[in-house]
């Protein structure tokens, strides 16, 4: 019983902290991280003891997988170069830079000093990239940061795994070269294996509950056999997850990956803010065995030394390798991060729970342990408050932020819209002949999403709803209207439970779709939208103009044929052929398409405040 107990504060103490830390606008990783150092000094505080077994087995093998699992495999290769600069050449950089430096102040063996220096080497896998997407950094650096945080524990594993063993006995630099290597080579073959075999096996399943069951099992079936091929787990766990992300959507159904996104993220977030917690109760234990190893303020001297070096060497890193990516960026390889996003990617390297499970891995035996433990400690709650909590100011005075919400609108918007073209034509295609009519609703429905797609785009200059956000409003009235319906049925028992719960499950996917909707249509901005799009896709893009003259200029900026039919444009386009000012197609006239099909003119640009686009009605394409 008091297990279950401690266990119950904990997960309470995980959730009010997080709460906590959302109303205050902190980060929850810091808020939690203080929460435990404060509770680690508390006399009534039970401190669980943080195993390094706990934390690299049974916490960090679902973490990564959760993180590979939804990332870009496509923008991971596209970013290949630098993701490795900074997870195997950073962290090599790192280790040896600390490690000189620990073994000059402490003279102790340079594979002990080395060891503490690839304990420290690795920023989480957590920290940064939780920081940088609640800051709302550009994707490519937080793709950068995410590739970097979930192949650096395998680098740093590997070297901490190689300075151990040369600390019982002499090893040659081939040895090391040999070992490094068949770790790596091992690990990608192993998450290959394990994602080609659990691919296969979730084309065969239907269930989602049994879909994400298995998915619990994958990162555990990849990180075993790696480690007892003396490979690395992490890295194994890695590629398992990348790959089968990359293919889940051909492999698994629908509502398995709905199941199994929403339960991967229950799992993501209980793990993720509670090493956090774990990591900030373990202060005051290791602060009095460190203290009582070497004198306070050597050890002072220390701590902060081997901090500001981390923190200096990745600055460093990073700056000089923009000069060595320099070839590989003018073969147009990769494009470049400006200065302002180097500058952010340097400071995002907090450390976090697995520098400290990596420390207590260190032999019993080794000079001066406890002091190493607290260096890789201070070094993680250093990083964690220093850079965590400057990175968002950081961010935001160089001007570093993510894209614009209305570009990603204009990109969905084209996405649908040729998406649903090719849907249409397959089932035109398909259609039988009595089916004239169902394939009439289907494209009054295509067309409909394809509409709601593109009104998210320009607001109306007065207060009065697009189309789509009318019926979201309508619908979740109806919605509510019908859950009570049905609630007051099952009051009364006359119907079957089974099937009712069936309704309101429906009405649950239903609602929750039209608030993820509403919640994605306030982040967008009345800033100019600039999307960076080709400038001539197409021959007709090319020929026309960016701009006219607005045609009928009695009228000013109006649809005219709007004012004719007493009609409420939504937005609106004009022509580039001849300046006819029309409305869009989700306003009631679509004046602007009908003037294209009455006249030809195959080039229309958006005319709403602060956005430039055209878009050609012949090749269906967008163009800057």
């Amino acid at each position: 019983m008091e297990v279950l107990i401690q266990l119950t504060l904990f997960a309470v103490t995980v959730l009010a902290g997080t709460v906590l830390a959302n109303r205050v606008r902190l980060q929850p990783p810091l808020m939690l991280l203080v929460i435990g150092i404060v509770g680690s000094y508390l006399p009534f505080v039970h401190v669980p003891t943080l195993s390094p077994e706990l934390v690299l087995i049974g916490i960090l093998p679902p973490l990564l997988y959760a993180a590979a699992v939804t990332t870009s495999l496509a923008d991971f290769r596209e970013n290949l170069s630098a993701i490795g600069w900074l997870s195997v050449g950073l962290v090599l950089f790192t280790a040896a830079g600390v490690g000189l430096l620990v073994w000059q102040i402490l003279d102790i063996p340079f594979a002990a000093a080395f060891a503490i220096g690839a304990v420290v080497a690795p920023p989480d896998a957590v920290a940064a990239t939780a920081v940088a997407r609640q800051i709302g950094l550009p994707r490519r650096v937080v793709t950068i940061l995410e590739g970097e945080s979930l192949v650096n524990d395998a680098t740093a594993l590997v070297s901490l795994r190689t300075a151990v063993a040369a600390l019982a006995a002499p090893i040659t630099v081939a040895e090391v070269g040999l070992d490094f290597t068949l770790a790596v080579g091992v690990a990608i073959l192993v998450g290959m294996v394990v994602a080609k075999l659990g691919s296969m096996v979730f084309s065969r399943i239907t269930s989602p509950v049994v879909t994400t069951v298995l998915s619990f099992v994958i990162p555990f079936a990849a990180y075993a056999p790696a480690e007892e091929l003396k490979a690395s787990g992490v890295l194994a766990v890695v590629v398992a997850g990348l790959f089968i992300g990359h293919h889940s959507q051909r492999t698994m159904t629908a509502q398995g990956r709905l199941v199994q996104r929403l339960n991967w993220a229950t799992v993501q977030f209980l793990l993720e803010n509670s090493v956090f917690l774990l990591v900030g109760l373990q202060v005051r234990r290791i602060v009095t065995e460190g203290a009582a190893e070497t004198s306070g303020w050597r050890l002072a001297g220390i701590c902060v030394a081997v901090l500001g070096t981390v923190m200096l060497l990745r600055v460093l890193w990073i700056f000089g390798s923009r000069l060595w990516l320099r070839p590989a960026i003018k073969r147009g390889k990769e494009p470049r991060l400006s200065w302002q996003e180097s500058a952010v990617v340097s400071w995002a390297g907090m450390r976090g729970v697995v520098t400290l499970a990596a420390a207590l891995t260190l032999p019993l035996d080794a000079p001066v342990r406890a002091t190493l433990v607290l260096v890789a400690l201070t070094t993680t709650i250093g990083t964690l408050l220093l850079q965590g909590l400057t990175l968002p100011r950081l961010a935001r005075r160089l001007g570093v932020h993510g894209p614009d919400p209305r570009e990603d609108a204009l990109q969905e918007a084209t996405i649908l819209q040729t998406a649903m073209g090719a849907g249409m034509t397959a089932a035109r295609a398909a259609a039988g002949p009595g089916d004239d009519a169902t394939l009439a609703r289907l494209e009054e429905s295509y067309q409909h999403r394809v509409n709601a797609a593109w009104e998210q785009l320009g607001r109306s200059t007065e207060e009065v709803d697009t189309p789509s956000e009318a019926y979201r409003r309508l619908r979740m009235t109806a919605l509510h209207a019908e859950r009570e319906a049905v609630l007051t049925m099952r009051a009364d028992g006359a119907m079957d439970q089974e099937v009712l719960a069936r309704v309101l499950a429906g009405f649950d996917m239903e609602e929750s779709m039209l608030v993820l909707i509403d919640e994605r249509d306030e982040a967008i901005t009345s800033a100019p939208l600039s999307p960076a799009l080709p400038e001539a896709p197409c021959r007709h893009l090319a020929e026309a103009p960016t701009t006219h003259a607005p045609a009928h200029a009695e009228h000013g900026i109006e649809c005219r044929m709007c004012l004719r039919e007493r009609t409420v444009p939504v937005h609106l386009r004009m022509c580039l052929a001849c300046g006819e000012i029309g409305c869009c197609d989700s306003s009631e006239g679509r004046h602007a398409s009908r003037h294209h099909h009455d006249t030809g003119h195959p080039v229309m640009r958006s005319v709403e405040p602060g956005e430039s686009w055209r878009w050609c009605f012949v090749d269906e394409v967008l163009g800057s």
